[in-house]
């Protein structure tokens, strides 16, 4: 394929960034790279009321956080500057001038309480509702008369009057019929450029070729392929037109579009929560896409390397939490032991638990204790529930509170004093010797059942009922460590 494809990921800086939208990022920036095209960044932040410079900072975090690297755009420059469409208004001012002065565009002097009556009316006839081209061939005498009573017009572009085909690159050939492509509008009344006009004018002056995005937005394709033709035709733009490809519907819970409001969309919701940037790119690249041969586990540059439309599903796709947090859970531990914790120290360390630069005291406890969690884990954030009676301090060591009314008390006592007993003068301090010495003296010994024999101790030595192996642990921690817990667990 062409090494002139050009693709791009245009987000508004409102709110915070969705899984839609870095589902779209990905598919733009593997296609680039299998393509070895170019991925452009572009911000559409004319919306002032709702754009922020926080949500911006959060879309460029993002895609850092998430290794989508881009060719173009902020902090990288690029030949089609500015890449933010706030600094690019001029630009959007000069071509629709050149539109309204070409015939392409004319100004609509409707009001909205008119508009809003010609679509009830549309309804109640049963007519496709649209603006009906009330103000297409107004005379100067009914312009200015308009003018004379205040009216501030907005900017509407002609649409030809013909049916609109193109051969979708997910989707194949759509057809819209004129009738339901009415004349819309590119300048609000107040001046202010609308993305009908923005967008398609910065594809066109940008030279993208392909266009990538969510199947929300098919209907506008029509509006935008004639717009190209008209920006070719006044000279903003060298005459191509991008080849389009409308990646499917991302669902949520009852088939229902994923929305903004679902806790699940939210991006940073993972970051917060430890998941791994690899695994989030690895489920999404799975909503609407498949690698082929049953091979669901890829890191993106794998993804890459296999990229294809043709691959592209246009079926909708289901957003499954429990499927993308198992996932997270494989990717932790395909990670190397130095990898794993060198992710869990920034955690661990807001924690309270480790210094920063952890001291080697706490290395080692790290590599000894790691290990013992990263088959359990499906999250980051649970390295501290199961790590925090390794590496808090002794005097700091609290048993948890529904756990020890749990399998505490009184009648767990006898185990206790038995497991001590059995810990007192064991030599060597050795996983495989702390796990006979116990067995023989609380299965064999007192004649219980695993569980309430190993119960109590595991509840008193990590302080959880759910822990990293009890044995293990107990090496790790040391002798007079797990004989202290013992004692202060029976003293309770």
């Amino acid at each position: 394929m062409s090494e002139n494809i050009r693709v791009r990921f245009c987000p508004s800086p409102t709110g915070n960034p969705h899984v839609g939208m870095i589902r779209t990022a990905l598919f733009n920036w593997a296609f680039a790279r299998h393509t070895g095209g170019t991925f452009v960044f572009r911000i559409e932040d004319t919306d002032s009321a709702r754009d922020s410079q926080e949500s911006y900072d959060a879309l460029l975090a993002s895609l850092r956080w998430l290794g989508l690297d881009w060719d173009e755009g902020p902090e990288v420059g690029g030949d089609y500057g500015p890449y933010r469409q706030s600094e690019r208004m001029d630009i959007y001012a000069d071509v629709a001038n050149k539109l309204h002065e070409s015939g392409h565009a004319y100004y609509c002097y409707c009001s909205p309480e008119e508009l809003e009556n010609a679509r009830e009316a549309a309804k109640a006839e049963s007519r496709t509702p649209g603006y009906a081209g009330t103000c297409r061939d107004l005379s100067e005498e009914e312009i200015a008369a308009f003018v004379a009573q205040g009216r501030e017009p907005v900017l509407r572009f002609r649409m030809p009057d013909r049916d609109f085909t193109w051969d979708d690159l997910v989707r194949g050939d759509i057809t819209f019929a004129a009738e339901h492509v009415p004349d819309y509008v590119l300048v609000r009344a107040n001046g202010e450029p609308l993305y009908t006009l923005v967008n398609p004018v910065d594809d066109a002056m940008m030279r993208i070729t392909h266009v990538l995005r969510g199947e929300d937005l098919l209907s506008s394709t029509p509006r935008q392929l004639a717009l190209y033709e008209a920006l070719a035709a006044i000279g903003v733009s060298d005459g191509t037109t991008p080849r389009f490809g409308h990646l499917p519907y991302v669902m949520g819970e009852g088939n229902k579009k994923l929305s903004k409001r679902d806790p699940e969309s939210s991006l940073h919701m993972y970051r917060e929560n430890g998941y791994l940037p690899e695994a989030l790119l690895n489920y999404l690249a799975l909503l609407g896409w498949s690698m082929g041969n049953d091979v669901e586990f890829f890191d993106k540059e794998a993804m890459a390397a296999a990229f294809t439309l043709e691959r592209v599903n246009p079926n909708p796709a289901r957003f499954d939490l429990k499927k993308c947090t198992a996932l997270n859970g494989d990717w932790i531990r395909a990670l190397s032991l130095e990898s794993l914790i060198a992710r869990l120290t920034p955690l661990l360390h807001e924690a309270g638990l480790v210094d920063e630069v952890p001291t080697a005291a706490q290395m080692a406890l790290l590599e000894a204790g790691v290990p013992l969690i990263q088959e359990r884990m499906e999250t980051l954030n649970q390295a501290e529930a199961m790590l925090s009676f390794l590496l808090v301090d002794p005097q700091n060591f609290v048993v948890d509170a529904d756990d020890s009314a749990a399998v505490l008390g009184p009648a767990a006592d006898g185990v206790l004093a038995a497991a001590s007993a059995a810990l007192q003068n064991l030599e060597p301090w050795t996983t495989e010797s702390i796990q006979e010495a116990l067995r023989a003296a609380l299965i064999e010994g007192l004649g219980i059942k695993p569980k309430l024999a190993f119960g109590p101790v595991r509840v008193a030595v990590t302080g959880r009922r759910v822990s990293p192996p009890l044995f293990e642990s107990m090496e790790i921690l040391g002798r007079d460590e797990s004989l202290s817990r013992l004692q202060t667990a029976r003293s309770t």
